[in-house]
Parts: structure tokens; C-alpha cells; sequence
């Protein structure tokens, strides 16, 4: 078999029974395809590679600059093909399982503050050239900060999630997995009056024309909004909110999310379900940024830390 071909059977096994999702199936795909390149440009059968060779490889990627987040996501890649071949009876053991990781630099996630997000909020109910643009953009930040959804979640939510009036919504997340995400006031009030413009560009549409399922529609191939997009969107609304751009990405609102969850007492574990995280240590992390922040405020505030 070909190295394309142990890629394909392997993103094929990962969406079906894994059900893991497009971008993490396109992530997987592209480090493969940079590893066995790396090994046909040396003459190495991926079906022959050995521990060593593995190593070898990312002794490279270390000599190309790569950061040890991308390394670790390659190795972990590299080992679930070759577990995948050995279950397959294409390989009698894998060559990368007993390497051990270069391990990630722990990096605590870059929040807001809340005075910063209001403003955010502020600058989205003006942000766009017609009110059905103002609408829009007011229903996505609010939705954003009120749920913690990732933001692949918030721009391929249904139109039918909306309906109702909800007070909850039922979002998916990863591998397919639901989760229920209770709506603040703000942003219940923010979806009604989008969904209403929605319905009413639905009426409008052609006889005959398809109705688009999805609440953030878009002419974009997947057929709503596009992260990128979004992303770019975020950005011109923290222009206008006078808020740093760079500190500003759809991830950063949901660190907003779970931190001002946390500072104002919310439970971990409830905050790890509001996120869909799959294991509590993924959300402790808000504990390390509560503790952080607190002791700059000490630091900052207290008179024995003043000079002079």
C-alpha cells in the first residue's frame, strides 16, 4: 500500500468510528502527509519505518523551528497510524508508541476582563453596514459570550436550534457530541430578533430556491459563516470597541466565559460541561488564570508591593 493510501484508510476508520470531526481529520491528514513525504525523500517505506526513523523525523521538525505543541501533535498523529496499521495486521508493532513526546509549554489561556467583553458587546450592536448586519453580529457576540461555544459550534448552528424562544440551546461539539447551553437574557433577546430577520430572508427567497438550515447562512461553500470569517469580524468589532485586536479571538471570548464563570463562584465541574470538555483537567486551567490574575491584583494594589 501506498503511504496516500494508509493515510485515506486512516481518516476514513477516524470519522467513522471515532467520529472525529472535518478539522480534526484535515489536521491529522496534513501531519501524515508531511511525515511520509519525509520518509519517501529518504527512501523509507512507511510500512518499514522504524523507531529511529520516527526520531529522526522529529529531530527535523525540532532543526525546522516547529513548536513543541506542534511536535507533540505530530508524534500523537504518527502513533495513532501505526496502531491503527497493527489493528489492521499491516505492521506486527508501532514503531512511535514508546517515543516519548517533547510535551507542551503550559501556557495559560488569554482572557478578558469584563469592562473589555461589555465593550465588545457595545461595538457589535453598531458594527455592519445594514441593520441586518448590526443584528447579526449582536446575535453572534452574544451568543459567544454567553455559551462558551467554540466557534466552530456557534457559526454552524440550525435555524431550528432557535426556534422557540429557547432558554437553552442544544449545541454539538466534538465527535459529535451534544451538550445544553443555558442563554442569558441579553442573548435570548439577541437570537429572537435575528431569527425573526432570518425567517423573514427565508420567506423572501425565489420559489423553488433551497432554504438554507443554518441560522448563520452564507453563500460560503459550507453554506454558513465561515470561521475565517468570524475571525476577521472579531477583529474589526474590537477596533471599534477600542479593545486591543490582538488580544481578541473567538477563543478568547470562551476563556472570558469560563473565567468570569469561575470568579464570580461557578462550580468546575459545571463549567467543564458548559464547554463540552471531555476531561476535567482541560478546564482547571481557569483555576491557574483566577490564581494569576489575583496575584497581579495584589501585586499591583497592595501598599507593601508600592515603591517608596
Amino acid at each position: 500500500m501506498t503511504p496516500d493510501s494508509w493515510i485515506s484508510a486512516f481518516l476514513e476508520a477516524q470519522a467513522a468510528e471515532a467520529g472525529a470531526a472535518r478539522n480534526t481529520l484535515l489536521g491529522y491528514g496534513r501531519d501524515l502527509k508531511d511525515f511520509t513525504s519525509w520518509l519517501t525523500h529518504r527512501k523509507i517505506a512507511v510500512d518499514a519505518a522504524t523507531r529511529t526513523d520516527v526520531e529522526a523525523y522529529l529531530t527535523a521538525c525540532d532543526a525546522e523551528g516547529l513548536s513543541r505543541a506542534t511536535r507533540a501533535r505530530r508524534l500523537s498523529a504518527i502513533r495513532q497510524l501505526y496502531r491503527f496499521a497493527f489493528e489492521e495486521g499491516w505492521r506486527t508493532d508501532n514503531p512511535a508508541i514508546e517515543i516519548r513526546g517533547p510535551g507542551r509549554t503550559k501556557r495559560l489561556p488569554k482572557t478578558l476582563s469584563t469592562e473589555e467583553v461589555s465593550a465588545l458587546l457595545d461595538a457589535a450592536r453598531q458594527q455592519g453596514r445594514t441593520e441586518t448586519d448590526r443584528l447579526r453580529n449582536t446575535c453572534l457576540m452574544e451568543l459567544l459570550y454567553a455559551t462558551g461555544m467554540r466557534v466552530s459550534e456557534l457559526v454552524s448552528l440550525p435555524m431550528a436550534t432557535a426556534k422557540g424562544d429557547p432558554r437553552m440551546l442544544l449545541v454539538r461539539g466534538k465527535g459529535g457530541k451534544e451538550r445544553m447551553v443555558p442563554l442569558s437574557p441579553p442573548a435570548r433577546e439577541a437570537l429572537a430578533l435575528w431569527l425573526a430577520e432570518r425567517e423573514a430572508q427565508e420567506d423572501a427567497r425565489p420559489r423553488g430556491a433551497t432554504p438554507s438550515r443554518f441560522l448563520f447562512a452564507s453563500p460560503s461553500a459550507e453554506g454558513h459563516l465561515t470561521r475565517h470569517r468570524f475571525y476577521i469580524l472579531i477583529k474589526e468589532i474590537a477596533l471599534s470597541a477600542g479593545v486591543t485586536p490582538s488580544k481578541v479571538t473567538p477563543h478568547t471570548l470562551r476563556h472570558a466565559f469560563a473565567t468570569h464563570l469561575l470568579e464570580n463562584g461557578a462550580d468546575l465541574r459545571a463549567i467543564q460541561t458548559l464547554l463540552g470538555h471531555a476531561d476535567l483537567a482541560t478546564t482547571e486551567i481557569y483555576t491557574h488564570v483566577l490564581e494569576h490574575r489575583l496575584r497581579e491584583l495584589v501585586e499591583t494594589h497592595h501598599p507593601l508591593n508600592k515603591d517608596g
